[in-house]
């Protein structure tokens, strides 16, 4: 949590990873019952469902909160946004994969939108705060947007405009989320896998500006 690398590493300083997953992913959500690893059209999950991924902060606390909305069909957590294949979390936590701690989310669409979810994300943590959230320090909990669509694309980069000025009418630095074209995702180690079910009273850092979403929006 403290004392961790603030800025990326270049490519060539990075760790090499893994050529496979070291674990082997539980099958089903702990709380949802759903497949873990529900893929729209698989055969298990209805195709027009959509998969969303954010970065905000300890992805604990940020599952949790996705896990609990109407129209979320399955949440996970991982890694996203380095070069480092299949990290472990303590390869992670050196800062030396360049990936940040990652939520993957497919939900139904006609029940909760995207827009929804990113309305969400940034009420529940701080977007301006860089390299960290609260004492979280380090790139891994840096805040990202990865859209899986140009429709996403789009929502994304209109919220954040959106939501950037209402921060900077009321005074708050700029957004630093960064919104690109979604990485391969990671499935961190089962141990992290809806971890607040299993420890309700476990760690949840979430350093939110208390600014909500402006309603016209």
């Amino acid at each position: 949590m403290f004392g961790r690398p603030t800025a990326l590493f270049s490519p060539e300083q990075t760790l090499p990873g893994h050529e496979a997953p070291q674990w082997d992913l539980p099958a089903q959500h702990r709380v949802l019952g759903t497949p873990l690893d529900a893929t729209p059209g698989d055969g298990t999950t209805p195709e027009s469902y959509e998969v969303a991924y954010f970065g905000l902060g300890c992805f604990w606390g940020a599952e949790e909160i996705y896990w609990q909305k109407p129209g979320v069909y399955s949440t996970s957590v991982g890694y996203q946004g380095g070069t480092s294949p299949n990290p472990t979390y303590e390869e992670v936590c050196t800062g030396r994969t360049n990936h940040t701690e990652a939520i993957r989310i497919v939900f139904d669409p006609s029940v909760i939108s995207f827009a929804d979810l990113v309305r969400t994300f940034f009420e529940v943590h701080d977007p301006t705060q860089g390299m960290r959230q609260g004492n979280d320090v380090g790139t891994q909990y840096r805040s990202a947007i990865y859209f899986t669509s140009p429709e996403q694309e789009q929502t994304a980069r209109e919220l954040t405009k959106v939501y950037g000025d209402e921060l900077a009418r009321r005074g708050f630095d700029p957004i630093t989320t960064e919104v690109r074209e979604a990485p391969i995702y990671y499935y961190a180690e089962p141990a992290h896998q809806q971890y607040l079910d299993r420890v309700p009273h476990g760690y949840r850092c979430h350093a939110k500006t208390g600014v909500p979403f402006p309603a016209s929006a």
